[in-house]
């Protein structure tokens, strides 16, 4: 087998005892700080829903849900904490600054209210490479993963996630 199909396989492998892994004992532990310098832990929102939600500024899907992922983060209160993730970077380079600054600006103008962290190692490190956008991440209360998509999201779905009902 040559050697990057035999990479592939085990990479497969890999990441289907990783989903199997966190499904069964629970998520991953994260830790990210967001825009405006604050930290976003898994630990610190037991007993909380979190939706994480990754997206891109050249992703249509992505532009169009960020306005209702906002009004059902509003809608929710304290009960949940959206976090979304944009991940504008090209594999292998660093954001710049600038970059930054559009993405946050970009953010802004479409209404992204909630906090906001920008994609980079660390992202990678606590949720692996992201395969598909939008994706989004809904953990539970107990921190174990309630509900996991790829492709676009609605209010609606959100609220029936985080009111328990099984999709």
């Amino acid at each position: 087998m040559p050697r990057s199909l035999r990479s592939r396989a085990l990479y497969l492998q890999f990441l289907c005892f990783a989903v199997t892994w966190f499904t069964v004992f629970g998520a991953v532990a994260f830790e990210l700080k967001d825009t405006a310098g604050q930290s976003q832990r898994l630990a610190d929102l037991k007993g909380k829903w979190v939706v994480v939600n990754f997206w891109a500024t050249w992703c249509a899907p992505c532009v169009k849900e960020i306005p209702d992922i906002a009004e059902f983060a509003k809608d929710q209160g304290d009960k949940v904490r959206v976090v979304g993730i944009a991940v504008d970077w090209v594999e292998g380079d660093k954001p710049t600054t600038a970059d930054d600054r559009k993405i946050k600006a970009f953010a802004k103008k479409v209404g992204h209210t909630y906090p906001l962290v920008l994609g980079n190692d660390a992202t990678e490190k606590f949720f692996g490479k992201v395969k598909g956008l939008p994706k989004t991440i809904v953990y539970g209360p107990d921190g174990k993963v309630a509900f996991e998509k790829t492709g676009p999201v609605t209010k609606q779905l959100l609220a029936r996630v985080v009111a328990g009902e099984k999709i």
